[in-house]
């Protein structure tokens, strides 16, 4: 049975707008893209050292997949496009994080969903109330319209901007 996964992806480093694009283009492989959102430039949030902006963006893809799998195969997308791992929250080349797994609620090791930060951080909300403002959280209770009203400029993790930038994955 096809399950809606909402994806949070960034990227700080390199041409961030085509590894946004490269990585929608690759999402294709895992599910049939709904939607996705604009395309946002949000400030580095609980990062150790200094780092590049992020552009980052929502995206809704449909699947057949389960979670592990799909999480699997992310990572791989992550990979194939050059990102290294090289400490908790350092710069990347592109960062495909899965928020909602349908109404799914996940715990076990190597995977957590809903995202459990998600619901602090305006560079996923934000995006992700422009693309399903009526999407409720599956543990808050809340939508994603309610959760971006609910956040006060001093609570929100990171400062965020939409662009006037076109994805163009189509």
């Amino acid at each position: 049975m096809a399950k809606t996964v909402y994806l949070s992806v960034g990227s700080n480093l390199g041409d961030r707008a085509a590894n946004l694009r490269e990585a929608t283009l690759r999402l294709h492989e895992l599910g049939r893209i709904i939607v996705q959102s604009s395309i946002y430039e949000t400030e580095p949030v609980e990062v150790e050292d200094a780092q590049p902006w992020f552009l980052n963006c929502a995206v809704a893809v449909e699947t057949e997949l389960d979670a592990a799998e799909f999480l699997k195969r992310a990572l791989a997308i992550e990979q194939a496009m050059g990102r290294e791992r090289t400490g908790v929250r350092s710069a990347r080349s592109v960062d495909i994080d899965i928020i909602f797994f349908g109404d799914q609620v996940i715990s076990r090791k190597g995977i957590e969903i809903p995202h459990p930060r998600m619901a602090h951080r305006r560079f996923v909300v934000e995006p992700l109330a422009e693309i399903a403002p009526q999407l409720k959280h599956p543990v808050l209770k809340r939508t994603m319209v309610e959760l971006l009203n609910g956040l006060s400029t001093a609570s929100a993790l990171g400062r965020v901007r939409k662009l006037d930038m076109p994805m163009n994955t189509d």
